[in-house]
């Protein structure tokens, strides 16, 4: 699972989250300097408000202590300005991180990424142009998935962090989850759940 690159930033978390935080490039989203996803200023606001929702234990962290998260990009080798060629070489990392995390709820953080969990995540259309002020903090259904977009941290007004943990505050309150309890089907009626 090594990436095709000299330098990059590898996923970083709880293994067996609930939620799945993904960033297009460390270059964007943060991890340069720190090797973890999401230490830049924009990725301290973002910290925050997983914070406030109860995902993470301290926010503004270089090592955040997270609670069922998983930070992550779809390109994890460290350039300036990656190219489609690169992009292509590391979606198979990508696609396998994701697979083996197998979050519920996916948190797309940006257009590029939110573009494309929703092309390949969900069976929603999906146009080059993305509104990402009308997807931001809304649920949507993916195969097998939630996704929750979230618009680029760095561009937020304060609205748009209490819209995004507002929107984190109802979904934990819900069942998230999605799973249905198939032991009945079982002899001696063990627990058995599947989303």
């Amino acid at each position: 699972m090594r990436p095709p690159c000299e330098q990059f930033v590898p996923g970083y978390g709880d293994a067996n989250a609930d939620f799945h935080v993904i960033g297009d490039h460390p270059g964007v989203h943060g991890g340069v300097e720190t090797g973890v996803p999401f230490t830049n200023a924009a990725g301290r606001r973002l910290q925050r408000v997983l914070h406030a929702a109860g995902l993470l234990d301290e926010p503004d962290s270089d090592a955040p202590t997270t609670d069922d998260v998983f930070f992550s990009y779809l390109h994890t080798c460290v350039a300036e300005h990656p190219t489609p060629a690169s992009y292509a070489d590391c979606e198979r990392f990508f696609d396998a991180e994701l697979r083996a995390i197998s979050a519920h709820v996916l948190l797309p953080v940006g257009e590029r990424a939110t573009q494309y969990v929703l092309e390949h995540y969900t069976a929603r259309p999906v146009s080059d142009d993305l509104d990402m002020d009308a997807l931001h903090a809304t649920e949507l259904r993916g195969g097998g998935w939630l996704v929750l977009p979230i618009a680029e941290p760095a561009e937020w007004t304060e609205d748009e962090a209490d819209r995004m943990t507002r929107a984190l505050d109802t979904l934990l309150a819900t069942d998230y989850r999605r799973e249905t309890d198939l032991g009945r089907f079982i002899p001696g009626g063990d627990s058995y759940r599947v989303r």
